[in-house]
C-alpha cells in the first residue's frame, strides 16, 4: 500500500485518553476487519510508519506486535509487515445493497443467450484480415501530428478532417447530401444509438425495432428508458403495412443489410416508411449495417438519401470493415439538429479516440479504405459459400437458410426444432458461438440459429454442419 493511503486509513490523537499504542493498534485492526486493508497487503515499516504518523518508532513496533499476536498481521524479519489471510466470517449480503435505476436494470438484462465471440459468431469480422501494416503507418503519423487542440477537449464531435472525408465518402458511396457539420464521430454504433435516443426521444416514449432484429439496439433503447415494440420483418425486410406508428417516436431500421436475415429493403418499402414516418412525426434511425458487403444484386443508396428524408438519423461505423476494437462510428444528424446532437454527445462523454480518427481520415482519403473493403469482400463472399454449401449438403431441406444480400451472418430456420435454446447451448459447448434465432424476436419467435461466416474456413463449416446434423438426429431442441 502507498504510504499516503496508509496514513489516511490510520488515525492517532496525542491528546486522547488512550495511549498512542492502543490508538494505533485499534485503528489498524478496524481497517483490517472492515476490509480496507486486505489480505496480503503490505504495511509500512516501523520507521516509515513512525515518520508518516508523527509517533515514535517504538510505538509502531508495539502496535504491530499486538496485531501480530492476534493473527491480524504477519511480521517476519527482513520483510514488510503484511495483512494476514483471514476468514472474517462476513455474512453474504450483509452490507446494504446498492439501489439501481430502472435504466440500469434494463441495461443489465441479458437478451441474448450463449456466447458472443468465437467460431461462427454472428456479425464477427475476421481480425486476420485487418490491414495492420498500413494502419500502423497512418496511426504512427497521426500520433506524431498535433491535432489542433483535439489532444485535449477541442473537436469533441470529431476531427474536422475525418468529418470532411466522411461527408465526401457518404455522398459518393451512400448517396447522402450532408456537410461535415452534420456529422458527429462516436465510439461506435451503440454510442450513436444512445445519442440518438437521448436527442430525439424522451423516457417512456415508444421505439419500433425490427423483429427479428439487432438485440443491442433494443437493449440500448430500453436502457435509455424507451418502450420497444416489434416491427415485423418478412422475406423483404420491414413491412410498412404491418407497422403500427401510433404514438411512435423512433423507428430503428437496418435497411441496407437487415440484421440478422441479411435482406435488403426494396425501394417501394423504403419510400412508404419514410412517408409514414413523416406523416406521424416519428424519427427513423437508419443503421447502415454492413452496407459495404453486397452478395446479391447491386447495393442501393442509403435510406437517408431518398427524397424527404429530413427526419432520418443515419448511423455508420468501421466495426466490420476494419475492426470493432477501433471504436469508431459516425452519426449524420438531420438538418437543423446537429448542434443538439453534439451537445448530447458531449454531455454523455461519447467521444472517439483522436489518433484513431486521424488515422481513419488519412486511410480513407488515400483510397486505402475502399481498396481494403473490396479485398475483404471477396474473402467473405467465399466464406458465405463454404458455410451455405456445408449446411445444405449435410441437412438438405431440414434447414431453411436465408440467402443474405449482404452482411456477415445468415439465419438457419429449423422446422423440426421446438426450442432452439438447448440446440444452441449444445453447439456452444462444441465450440461454435452461434446464436438462437428466437432471441432476435420481440414478437412471436421462429426457431433456428444465427450463424456467422466472417471467420469461417472449410474445416469449421463442415464440422459445424456435421455437429448440427448429429444434434438434430438426437432430438436436441425437439
Amino acid at each position: 500500500m502507498e504510504p499516503v493511503v496508509f496514513a489516511s486509513l490510520v488515525t492517532v490523537a496525542p491528546d486522547a485518553s488512550e495511549t498512542l499504542v492502543v490508538q494505533l493498534y485499534r485503528s489498524i485492526r478496524t481497517a483490517v476487519l472492515e476490509g480496507r486493508l486486505t489480505a496480503g497487503e503490505s504495511l509500512p515499516s516501523s520507521r516509515a510508519a513512525s515518520a508518516l504518523l508523527g509517533v515514535g518508532r517504538n510505538t509502531v513496533n508495539a502496535a504491530y506486535e499486538l496485531l501480530a499476536a492476534e493473527g491480524l498481521i504477519e511480521v517476519r524479519p527482513g520483510t514488510l509487515p503484511r495483512v494476514a489471510a483471514l476468514d472474517l466470517g462476513r455474512a453474504s449480503g450483509s452490507t446494504a445493497s446498492v439501489r439501481l435505476s430502472d435504466r440500469a436494470r434494463a441495461a443489465s438484462t441479458t437478451l441474448r443467450r450463449g456466447l458472443s465471440e468465437g467460431r461462427l459468431a454472428p456479425g464477427s469480422p475476421d481480425p486476420a484480415l485487418f490491414p495492420a501494416d498500413a494502419w500502423g503507418r497512418v496511426l504512427r503519423r497521426a500520433a506524431r501530428h498535433r491535432q489542433d487542440g483535439a489532444e485535449g477537449y477541442a473537436h469533441f464531435e470529431g476531427l474536422p478532417e475525418l468529418r470532411q472525408v466522411l461527408a465526401d465518402q457518404l455522398h459518393r458511396h451512400r448517396g447522402l447530401i450532408c456537410s461535415p457539420e452534420d456529422i458527429v464521430v462516436t465510439p461506435g454504433t451503440q454510442a450513436s444509438l444512445m445519442i440518438a435516443a437521448a436527442t430525439f426521444a424522451d423516457p417512456g416514449e415508444i421505439a419500433l425495432v425490427e423483429s427479428p432484429g439487432y438485440i443491442s439496439a433494443r437493449a440500448t433503447f430500453e436502457a435509455a428508458g424507451l418502450t420497444c415494440r416489434a416491427l415485423p420483418v418478412d422475406a423483404q425486410g420491414v413491412d410498412p403495412a404491418a407497422a403500427d406508428l401510433t404514438a411512435v417516436r423512433l423507428i430503428y431500421l437496418t435497411p441496407s443489410t437487415q440484421y440478422p436475415t441479411g435482406v435488403r429493403l426494396p425501394m417501394p418499402r423504403r419510400l412508404a416508411l419514410v412517408e409514414a414516418a413523416r406523416a406521424t412525426g416519428a424519427m427513423i434511425v437508419e443503421d447502415d449495417y454492413d452496407s459495404e458487403f453486397v452478395w446479391a444484386g447491386r447495393g442501393i443508396a442509403a435510406l437517408a438519401a431518398v427524397p424527404d428524408a429530413s427526419h432520418v438519423v443515419y448511423l455508420g461505423s468501421a466495426a466490420k470493415s476494419l475492426l470493432p476494437g477501433l471504436r469508431i462510428g459516425w452519426l449524420v444528424a438531420p438538418k437543423g439538429s446537429a448542434h443538439a446532437v453534439q451537445a448530447v454527445q458531449r454531455r454523455l462523454g461519447l467521444a472517439a479516440n483522436v489518433h484513431a480518427q486521424a488515422a481513419l481520415a488519412e486511410f480513407m482519403a488515400q483510397g486505402a479504405y475502399r481498396a481494403h473493403v473490396a479485398a475483404i469482400s471477396s474473402a467473405y463472399r467465399e466464406r458465405l459459400r463454404l458455410v451455405t454449401s456445408a449446411l445444405t449438403e449435410a441437412l438438405g431441406d431440414r434447414v431453411q437458410l436465408s440467402a443474405p444480400d449482404g452482411g456477415l451472418q445468415l439465419t438457419a430456420r429449423l422446422p423440426e426444432v421446438a426450442d432452439d435454446g438447448p440446440l444452441r447451448a449444445s453447439l456452444n459447448d462444441a465450440g461454435f458461438a452461434v446464436s438462437s434465432l428466437s432471441d432476435y424476436f420481440l414478437d412471436t419467435p421462429a426457431q433456428g440459429l444465427v450463424v456467422g461466416f466472417g471467420t469461417a474456413n472449410a474445416r469449421d463449416a463442415r464440422r459445424f454442419a456435421e455437429t448440427l446434423r448429429r444434434l438434430l438426429d438426437k432430438g436436441d431442441g425437439g
